[in-house]
């Protein structure tokens, strides 16, 4: 198989500066790393990793081969690679096809050279590798022990296979631990996303109303934090539950049709397609502001955007300018992908480390077990989370109360009353 295909293979010196400043602020993976390294639990395993291309990546990636795994590393969204980071990992001789700026075709061809490793194990975050296995190759599926998901938008679209009986071979739903989805979805997406945001357009949000779309984890740490930061939020959800919590949260909650004309920036993170759409950019005013954190560029309506611009400018880095023919200016950033992967670092070394354990002691629980389970969505073993949240504690020198031996019987116990 071909070895690698990266953007310059001469930008590997400073990717490993970038790699080793992450590892520094990732001790729980770290530590995983010095075990994999003793027991080599990942031998004979051949993974491949469709992930974000960024330094906490490449970390997840040195574990998995410390394990004694063979692994082919390509990108999951074509703005989110950093180049110097895939050369860097190229250059230690591991299979790497990613490059920043991919077009469609590029993007899939690097997903098909990574599979000529022919894998048991697949790391996706948003599926697109479980989904090429499944249309294009299902032959690889019979010798799959399993996979591992990293993102909502992924795990929804397994749980959708699933449902129709179409999913080949077991996958954990890495993104539903609580060590992951209440820590790098809430506090990594609600930082990176404003990042990114800030960083194309230098964007003041004090004082400006922004609108967010949805409130799952993802959603509450970007309203959390551009309250913070000073803005007025709107949230706009269609789930009665979530949309309660976000008023008893403190935001004014309406659907998009009623927010359009208030908003100076929108950010969607909902995993769906077209949630701001034609009939919504009508009504937006001069100069809004529009922004996608969720995993696909299909939550803003793009074409439905270029079909009513009278005129489309790239006017700054990752910032395009739509014209409208009355005059209003709209501004879409980063073609609509991620905006905090595509303008940013994406999320802190700091919350990928509890992300990228969970992974880690999921690929090894797949080795491990993944023959003796049934071609379904699983959510990822108790003790692997509990495990995670216990190992990043004690690196911050954090210790929990432990329960009396009373207290113990009591809490399980169902004779004790009143």
């Amino acid at each position: 198989m071909q070895k690698s295909v990266v953007r310059d293979i001469n930008l590997a010196a400073e990717g490993e500066k970038r790699i080793e400043w992450a590892r520094r602020h990732m001790p729980v993976l770290e530590k995983i790393k010095e075990e994999f390294e003793k027991e080599k639990p990942l031998k004979g395993a051949r993974i491949v990793a469709c992930l974000h291309v960024t330094v906490e990546t490449a970390n997840l990636i040195t574990t998995l081969v410390a394990g004694g795994a063979e692994v082919a590393v390509t990108g999951s969204n074509p703005l989110s690679t950093q180049d110097e980071v895939a050369a860097a990992l190229a250059a230690r001789g591991l299979h790497v096809y990613a490059f920043r700026g991919e077009n469609e075709k590029e993007y899939y061809d690097c997903i098909k050279k990574a599979l000529d490793l022919q894998p048991n194990v697949s790391l996706d975050d948003g599926a697109d590798t479980i989904a090429i296995i499944h249309k294009e190759q299902p032959e690889l599926a019979a010798q799959m022990f399993g996979g591992c998901e990293e993102t909502t938008t992924g795990v929804v679209r397994l749980r959708a296979m699933a449902d129709d009986k179409a999913l080949l071979y077991p996958v954990i739903a890495v993104n539903d631990a609580e060590t992951k989805m209440m820590f790098d979805n809430r506090y990594g997406t609600g930082q990176s996303t404003l990042h990114g945001i800030m960083q194309a357009t230098n964007f003041l949000f004090a004082g400006k109303t922004v609108v967010i779309a949805g409130y799952g984890w993802c959603g509450r740490g970007c309203a959390n934090r551009s309250r913070g930061l000073g803005a007025n939020v709107i949230v706009v959800e269609v789930e009665p539950r979530k949309a309660l919590e976000a008023a008893m949260d403190g935001f004014r909650v309406m659907p998009m049709h009623k927010a359009a004309p208030l908003g100076d920036l929108f950010v969607t993170l909902t995993g769906d397609i077209n949630v701001i759409r034609a009939e919504h950019f009508s009504q937006m005013k001069d100069q809004a502001v529009l922004a996608n954190s969720g995993h696909f560029n299909v939550e803003i309506d793009i074409p439905a955007l270029d079909k009513m611009a009278a005129a489309k400018t790239e006017v700054q880095n990752n910032v395009t300018e739509y014209k409208l023919p009355d005059g209003r200016r709209l501004y879409l950033l980063a073609e609509g992908r991620l905006i905090n992967l595509a303008a940013a670092y994406g999320h802190p070394p700091e919350v990928m480390d509890m992300s990228f354990a969970n992974q880690a002691l999921a690929v090894r629980y797949i080795v491990e077990h993944g023959r003796s389970l049934d071609k379904k969505v699983y959510a990822v073993p108790v003790e692997i989370d509990r495990r995670v949240a216990e190992l990043k504690l004690a690196s911050m020198g954090l210790e929990t109360e432990k329960l009396t031996e009373e207290q113990y019987r009591y809490l399980h116990s169902w004779q004790n009353g009143t």
